[in-house]
């Protein structure tokens, strides 16, 4: 049996995203990063200005975007996951980060913030 929607069809969200709607999107998440970065300490900031990184918000939910250059960079950003998460949470709590390695050197790392705290416990 279909369930039927309790609001009229005019009501509805649109079924696919218009242009504006993406444009929307778009200026949300390089707001969102840059307020982001602006709320990170200095070695934070070095870290993320040594790598590609972008927030996003195509899953629905908030995501971190991370793409190392070097390994030794990469281990730097991982093992600054706990400070990279704190200022992430600020904006969503259900965010996520990943972090990708240079190319051929492993898989992406993801974790949410709210697994953090586990994650602390293990570094």
């Amino acid at each position: 049996m279909m369930k039927r929607p309790f609001l009229p069809a005019d009501d509805l969200p649109p079924t696919e995203a218009t242009r504006i709607d993406q444009m929307l999107r778009w200026q949300l998440e390089r707001s969102t990063g840059r307020c982001f970065f602006e709320a990170c300490d200095q070695i934070t900031r070095a870290l993320l200005s040594s790598c590609q990184w972008y927030v996003t918000t195509d899953s629905g939910a908030l995501m971190l975007v991370i793409d190392c250059p070097e390994i030794v960079t990469y281990w730097h950003i991982v093992s600054n996951i706990p400070q990279i998460g704190n200022r992430l949470e600020r904006f969503a709590s259900s965010a996520k980060i990943r972090v990708y390695p240079p190319f051929g050197k492993g898989t992406p790392f993801e974790i949410g913030v709210d697994e953090i705290s586990a994650y602390r416990d293990w570094l």
